[in-house]
């Protein structure tokens, strides 16, 4: 398997891929055309990308914008038609602040949810044990489980969901085009469709990775005060975070032994989080994949 350097995400009716600067988002209309919007980043932190652990935590924070955004920019295609559109060069300023503004507050919202869901909770929920269990290296792999837990239960709820089943379908599809020429094969919807839908690079094995590695790190941490246990922990997630990003990078391009095994686990998480997609949704996400990445030039190389 060669490494393409290719990513991206699911969002809503759509995939969104990125290469370097550039990401595109394609999503399905309800005519049935596909919408392509191919953006290009400022910055694609090609200076930070020389430092290990650094690199993690900035492509960390920079994919929660980038997704954020990407998520947000889809779901409008799909906005009530009636909603008064911007009609003059004031109004679209205008709507462009607001979008930042409803952008800014989601993100700060989503960080806010996912600190007290796998922070909070677990971290709190541990110390009920504490009644019967005096070892605080125990008590920290307690709330590594139950912050598992949580996460498997939130995944499992969402996607009860038919817009997050749909999402997970697409995100089969992502998953799938990148499979299909990292395999060596032409970009079309039969050769995608027989390509595997788990990806080492996911993010879902990444959060995986993230959970794993804080419950030995969260071990380590001591304070007598609960408050300044729990802000450490808050403020060790970036450097979590970068450290499993290079877990992810390397085995996104290694086809080691130990990495595969120590990679089944996220893999396996991919079965809750991805699904086979029809045929319309590969098509779009061939047409991110199009917009974004010379897929002919990239076999030609491989093949010479």
């Amino acid at each position: 398997m060669s490494y393409s350097g290719i990513g991206g995400q699911a969002v809503m009716e759509g995939v969104m891929m990125r290469n370097g600067k550039d990401y595109a988002v394609a999503v399905r209309l309800n005519d049935g055309t596909i919408n392509v919007d191919k953006k290009k980043m400022k910055n694609d932190g090609s200076t930070i990308n020389k430092i290990p652990i650094i690199r993690g935590m900035y492509s960390f924070v920079n994919s929660l914008v980038v997704g954020l955004g990407s998520l947000m920019s889809s779901a409008s295609y799909f906005e009530d038609e009636e909603e008064e559109k911007p009609k003059n060069e004031e109004d679209e300023k205008k709507a462009a602040r607001k979008e930042k503004f409803e952008m800014g507050t989601t993100l700060a919202f989503s960080v806010v949810l996912a600190m007290l869901l796998f922070m909070v909770l677990p971290f709190y929920g541990s110390k009920l044990f504490g009644f019967f269990i005096s070892s605080e290296r125990i008590l920290a792999v307690i709330e590594g489980i139950i912050r598992v837990i949580v996460f498997l239960l939130y995944v499992l709820l969402i996607g009860k969901t038919e817009d997050i089943k749909r999402v997970f379908m697409y995100h089969g599809a992502e998953h799938k085009c990148i499979n299909c020429i990292e395999h060596g094969l032409e970009l079309n919807v039969e050769n995608v469709r027989a390509s595997s839908r788990f990806h080492k690079r996911c993010g879902t094995s990444f959060i995986f990775i993230v959970l794993i590695i804080s419950i030995f790190v969260f071990m380590f941490i001591h304070s007598d005060s609960r408050a300044i246990q729990l802000v450490l922990r808050i403020v060790f997630v970036p450097l979590i975070a970068g450290v499993s990003y290079e877990f992810i990078r390397l085995a996104g391009r290694s086809e080691n032994v130990c990495v595969n095994f120590l990679s089944k686990p996220g893999l396996f998480l991919q079965r809750l989080t991805t699904a086979e997609p029809e045929d319309e949704m590969i098509e779009v996400g061939i047409a991110s994949v199009e917009a974004v990445f010379d897929w002919k030039e990239f076999l030609n190389k491989e093949n010479s």
